[in-house]
């Protein structure tokens, strides 16, 4: 285990490998989210060619942070997120500008399955197939709302791009309070 001081927290890293998975765990800073503004919002749809109507409306876009800032859009349509595509340039522009790490885009199959995308143009990568940190403040979201996610949420990232990984994220019913992401990735 790996003790990290982060900017503005402390948290813990486990790694190690069997057979071919990586296995990981972290225990992430606090967590908070906040609702973007009706323009920030309006125009990281545009940059995916997403609407308002493409929203799943029980679980509203927001600003939300687990040591670094990222934008949550759930979709109504599981086909949407796999379809997923943007400009890379734009991507960077728009995430660098409001200072965000990866715009998460997740769907809701049941209330403690998820699966989600999770562009990284701020780094000029198209898409991180497991990001835990996004992982982790997408779950605090959650637990703010009073999700049922009876303390236990999966993700399922990198499915569509071809490199599939499961997080799973443990929730405490504590406003803030950090949260535990442990997963699995297949060795390139």
């Amino acid at each position: 285990m790996f003790s990290l001081q982060l900017n503005d927290a402390a948290i813990t890293v486990e790694g190690h490998s069997i057979g071919d998975q990586f296995q990981a765990a972290l225990q992430s800073p606090p967590t908070k989210n906040k609702e973007p503004e009706d323009s920030v919002l309006q125009s990281a749809l545009d940059l995916f060619g997403f609407s308002k109507d493409d929203l799943n409306p029980q679980l509203p876009p927001q600003l939300i942070f687990a040591g670094a800032d990222h934008l949550a859009i759930t979709l109504a349509n599981r086909d949407k997120l796999a379809s997923m595509k943007y400009d890379l340039n734009k991507g960077k522009t728009l995430m660098l500008r409001e200072g965000w790490t990866t715009i998460m885009l997740a769907y809701s199959e049941t209330a403690q399955l998820f699966h989600s995308r999770n562009p990284f143009a701020s780094e000029g990568v198209y898409e991180d197939p497991a990001t835990g940190a996004a992982t982790a403040a997408y779950a605090g979201y959650l637990n703010d709302i009073n999700w049922p996610h009876n303390g236990r949420v999966e993700f399922i990232q990198g499915e569509d791009m071809g490199t599939k990984s499961k997080l799973i994220a443990e929730v405490s019913t504590q406003k803030g309070a950090s949260i535990k992401i442990s997963g699995q990735v297949r060795k390139l």
